[in-house]
């Protein structure tokens, strides 16, 4: 980059604005008009210290991570109980902060509380000064259990209506495939994300992985990717032997989930090709008879957008055959702002052995559908539609599980736009390893 744009490049930084080179827009794909952000501002007293942006996240399968910001020190403290008012626990973790450019971030505190019982509604206040009580509920120990699943969130009336319709269903966990903000270079519109987002993910867990949004990196002026992303999106990756926040797994009730990183090395000889392989090797489809993967760029896609891109093809020749020998059952990406699902496929052909791939992209981000589609149909796609919506995969047992995907146009949320039941791999004998 020579000087003269890089010059242009800081200005436009400062000013909240990105080039296109590092927006994460593919070349030669026209977007539909960009929808506005909403912007949630604060609900506190400018001098309050009081907890917002809390969500939550699980830890094991017996503790959850509670995080939340304050704008000034505050001490990483969580008291909780099964009673409201009546803390008979409490715990203490660590706190972080950032900066970035101009932005300097309040206090993060990340702190994990357990062991809790399953299936159990637990109250809880965060910090030391005066403020809200907040609750959530544990997941099942065993089946059934119900994920909801969103990708491409963003923050604009699309999104808000996503997380109502999120809000109304039993969910267990939520399921995020990356790209959570659209904060991109902003970083004030990560903390209205938060905000947005916190009636439920301080309720039930949310479970994320990273996105071409979340890179956040400029070259020269700030080097380091993903700063604010694992200052505020703390995951489990120690608990899973993996080396970074942007990759790792986790059981719940009876699924093996393993969230991979499409913006960071994955060739066989990288740290996240050797730690994913050690973690199929360790899966005991005894204990959790369903291996679901989340990634970002899908690796199969018949729309026309991001096609050719190397987080989709690259990693998929790295990876997919590791996929396959692990019979993972499904695997969720995001980053096409559309819907798709594809029958069980393995290198480009339908296998019974293979997973189900589904591009679930379509939270609500404010750069639109991604409304053509590659003619004619690929026989392996089975459904695809560029509306925004989301998807519940109800699990019911170690064999079958339901997934259904809803239009956000769809005012009664039981009716399913996309729907199929799906047979775990290892309840299908020609796949037994």
């Amino acid at each position: 980059m020579g000087a003269q744009r890089l010059g242009l490049f800081l200005v436009l930084t400062l000013l909240g604005l990105a080039l296109p080179e590092f927006s994460g827009v593919a070349e030669g794909y026209n977007r539909p008009p960009a929808r506005k952000n909403l912007d949630v501002p604060s609900d506190t007293d400018p001098d309050s210290n009081s907890p917002e942006q809390v969500h939550i996240s699980l830890v094991g399968e017996d503790k959850m991570r509670v995080s939340w910001m304050t704008k000034n020190p505050s001490p990483a403290t969580v008291e909780y109980g099964t009673s409201p008012g009546a803390y008979s626990s409490s715990a203490t973790g660590s706190t972080t902060s950032y900066s970035y450019l101009l932005y300097h971030s309040g206090e993060f505190h990340h702190v994990d509380i357990g062991p809790l019982n399953a299936n159990t509604v637990y109250y809880y206040h965060c910090g030391s000064s005066p403020g809200p009580e907040f609750s959530f509920k544990t997941p099942p120990a065993a089946f059934p259990l119900t994920f909801a699943v969103a990708g491409d969130l963003g923050q604009t009336e699309w999104t808000n209506e996503t997380l109502q319709h999120i809000s109304k269903s039993p969910y267990d966990v939520l399921l995020l495939p990356g790209d959570l903000s659209y904060a991109d270079f902003k970083q004030n519109l990560w903390d209205s994300f938060g905000r947005l987002v916190q009636p439920l993910a301080s309720q039930r867990p949310w479970m994320v992985t990273e996105g071409n949004h979340e890179v956040e990196k400029i070259p020269v002026v700030h080097s380091e990717p993903f700063t604010a992303y694992n200052a505020r999106w703390r995951m489990p990756f120690e608990q899973s032997g993996s080396e970074s926040n942007l990759y790792y797994s986790f059981n719940v009730a009876g699924v093996h989930v393993i969230m991979l990183g499409s913006y960071t090395d994955f060739d066989p000889a990288s740290s996240q090709y050797k730690w994913l392989q050690a973690d199929l090797a360790k899966v005991d489809r005894g204990r959790t008879p369903w291996v679901v993967v989340l990634i970002h760029a899908p690796w199969y896609n018949s729309n026309e957008a991001h096609q050719g891109e190397s987080e989709s093809i690259d990693m998929k020749s790295s990876m997919e055959e590791l996929l396959y020998k692990g019979r993972v059952d499904l695997v969720f990406a995001g980053h096409v702002h559309a819907y798709e699902r594809f029958t069980r496929v393995y290198k480009d052909k339908a296998d019974d052995c293979g997973p189900v791939h589904i591009t679930i992209g379509d939270g609500g981000n404010r750069e639109g559908l991604a409304t053509k589609y590659e003619e004619p149909k690929p026989a392996i796609s089975m459904f695809r539609e560029a509306s925004f919506g989301h998807g519940q995969l109800q699990v019911a047992n170690g064999t079958h599980a339901l997934w259904t995907w809803h239009r956000n146009q769809d005012d009664n949320e039981t009716v399913a736009s996309d729907s199929i039941w799906l047979t775990s791999l290892l309840a299908t004998p020609a796949c037994k390893k």
